[in-house]
């Protein structure tokens, strides 16, 4: 495990077991890392809000479980805070690229990635030689993901249209 910072951005890295306990090691340690950590620029806001933290780690847990179900290696977690965005990045081991566009889950899973942008993720895939990197970015300090307030995702009536 590491942490690192600068005057703007604060990062922190743990490298995974390729177990079925990845998931729950790296949970508790996200939500761990991201309550304690100052926030890198006071100027604009406090601490990443609760319910991100909680989305945080929801979008931690899908991914570092992706990495242990489609890969024999174990993986690396960064968590990335600057200016008000979380890069999460799980990096592995497989060359095996997942379809990021695929929404066709079944009992077995595979609806993560529709998951992680109804909580406001932008997904970026980057491929290396010997593995790859899934980053998420999250907008940290967004006090509610959508579909949280009344109405959301409901067609807005017409007094509602900008």
């Amino acid at each position: 495990m590491s942490t690192t910072t600068s005057p703007r951005t604060a990062q922190y890295a743990v490298e995974l077991p390729h177990t079925r306990q990845a998931p729950s090691i790296a949970r508790h340690a996200s939500e761990d890392w991201l309550t304690e950590t100052e926030p890198v620029d006071p100027g604009h806001g406090d601490r990443v809000p609760d319910d991100r933290v909680a989305d945080a780690v929801l979008v931690v847990s899908e991914l570092v479980t992706n990495a242990v179900r489609h890969t024999q290696d174990p993986c690396l977690l960064t968590l990335t805070l600057e200016d008000g965005l979380l890069d999460i990045a799980v990096a592995d081991h497989s060359e095996d690229l997942p379809d990021l566009h695929d929404a066709r889950g079944d009992e077995r899973g595979g609806l993560g990635m529709d998951v992680i942008r109804g909580l406001g993720g932008r997904i970026r895939l980057v491929p290396a030689l010997g593995g790859k990197t899934v980053h998420v970015l999250l907008d940290a300090a967004r006090d509610k993901g959508p579909g949280r307030e009344p109405g959301a995702g409901a067609d807005p009536g017409p007094r509602d249209r900008p």
